[in-house]
């Protein structure tokens, strides 16, 4: 362990065990470097490192803090680290997504209130009246999956399907740029959650929605073996 990740790891330790508690300014830097028992360069490089996990926040002329520790503020680079995953992981955030987003849209069904079910019907509603319109649909689209998400009332949940999103919504402009009545599939499927949110049925609700992400992962499935079936026709033909 490097000097700098030591002094990582006694912050987060002071942290965790409540004596920095979130909002709570650190002590001068001198005073923290003998505290933690570490020299200032790689004190300095540790509150560097915070900053930018959003752990803690520099206040130019006020000191240093304990952020809040949200997890919306704590998980907000995920969308980042994402977003610089190779082509070939695509499928792999697909398959995440499989598994968190169907038990999140049950849980969001067995509590949802009739403000949030107004919301995500109105996004439906603007699916619909964007129908011929790929990137207007894909919009809305993203919309409708962060309401029902954020109607299950757990901000981490939410944070982490809000971070792949972006990967994925590309995906799903890409899918009604190619494929022929794609935007019909994708409005129904999406009716058949806002139906079974509105009955408060939570195992239909997530059968509905593990039906409208297994469609996407499939087609995903299929499109990736055509490319790769193309990339060994090609080397066949150049050997």
């Amino acid at each position: 362990m490097s000097l700098t990740d030591e002094a990582i790891s006694r912050i987060r330790a002071l942290i965790q065990s409540g004596e920095l508690p979130p909002g709570t300014r650190l002590p001068p830097e001198h005073q923290l470097a003998a505290q933690l028992g570490v020299s200032r360069n790689p004190l300095r490089e540790a509150v560097k490192a915070l900053v930018v996990a959003r752990v803690l926040d520099i206040r130019r002329g006020d000191g240093t803090f304990v952020t809040s520790l949200e997890p919306r503020l704590l998980l907000e680079g995920l969308g980042l680290a994402v977003e610089l995953l190779r082509d070939d992981t695509l499928l792999e955030i697909v398959q995440v997504r499989r598994m968190l987003e169907p038990a999140a849209t049950a849980l969001a069904a067995s509590q949802i209130s009739a403000e949030q079910l107004d919301e995500i019907g109105e996004h439906l509603n603007a699916m619909r009246a964007a129908c011929d319109d790929v990137e207007k649909l894909n919009h809305h689209d993203a919309a409708f999956h962060r309401a029902v998400v954020r109607a299950t009332g757990n901000e981490t949940l939410s944070t982490m399907l809000d971070g792949i999103s972006g990967r994925t919504l590309r995906m799903r402009v890409w899918r009604g740029t190619v494929e022929a009545g794609s935007s019909r599939k994708t409005i129904a499927e999406h009716e058949a959650i806002y139906n079974a949110l509105a009955a408060g049925d939570a195992p239909l609700a997530q059968a509905a929605a593990l039906m409208h992400i297994g469609t996407t992962e499939s087609w995903l499935r299929s499109v990736l073996g055509d490319v790769e079936g193309s990339n060994g026709q090609d080397k066949d033909e150049d050997g």
